[in-house]
């Protein structure tokens, strides 16, 4: 329920954006509501990093300690791990908003992108963005770097129990159960790291777009 309420917002930021875009061949948004769309965008972004490495525990739990997963995944931590992502993921955000707020943007003023992201932002500023970029990799840490590695940790536990089942059919029931989250792991954070740690400047603006439409659109409607 949380990550589909996280992937409708995610949506709900950009894709009536860019379907108007697309009606009319271009829009116009103010600097204030380009920064709220970045916002949250990029809120909802982060909290749904944090949901998949919620996930990926829970699949490491009901795979690796199925006898003491009720027990262990009760009502009170599962609400801990749903508040957890909401507010770490908004609160991080804030302040790169808040570092991108005091940019100032000059005679230039059109974004090749179909909404208001990090680096179409930063190359519209006419100001020395090092400041910006050194925050921004910094929440990067918390908010993505940290959770991939726990995910993949979590998968070498899952994998390394699945193959100690004897059984085929048990095999494949205990890892259909986490293939799907397997799936959107890879499409989203392979999209995240095509975008942000590839450099900007040796990728083509439409590369960008297509990346960045398998995160905003695909992934969720998956």
């Amino acid at each position: 329920q949380q990550l589909s309420v996280c992937d409708l917002l995610q949506t709900a930021c950009t894709v009536p954006l860019l379907l108007w875009t697309i009606i009319n061949d271009g829009t116009t948004i103010s600097v204030g509501g380009c920064i709220t769309q970045f916002y949250f965008f990029n809120a909802s972004e982060s909290v749904e990093c944090l949901l998949l490495t919620v996930m990926s525990f829970d699949r490491y739990l009901a795979i690796c300690n199925p006898l003491r997963y009720t027990s262990l995944m009760n009502p009170k931590l599962c609400v801990k791990l749903t508040l957890i992502p909401w507010l770490l993921g908004f609160s991080i955000i804030l302040i790169t908003a808040n570092a991108i707020a005091t940019l100032q943007f000059c005679n230039q003023n059109t974004i090749n992108h179909y909404f208001c992201d990090y680096f179409p932002l930063l190359e519209l500023s006419c100001m020395d963005t090092f400041f910006v970029q050194t925050e921004a990799i910094l929440q990067a840490v918390p908010v993505v770097f940290i959770p991939i590695i726990l995910i993949i940790i979590s998968y070498v536990f899952i994998i390394h129990t699945l193959l100690k089942i004897v059984s085929t059919t048990g095999r494949q029931k205990a890892f259909s159960t986490c293939s799907s989250h397997l799936i959107v792991v890879f499409l989203f954070y392979g999209s995240l790291i095509g975008i942000y740690v590839v450099p900007s400047r040796k990728q083509s603006p439409t590369i960008s777009k297509v990346f960045s439409l398998l995160y905003t659109v695909v992934t969720p409607l998956l």
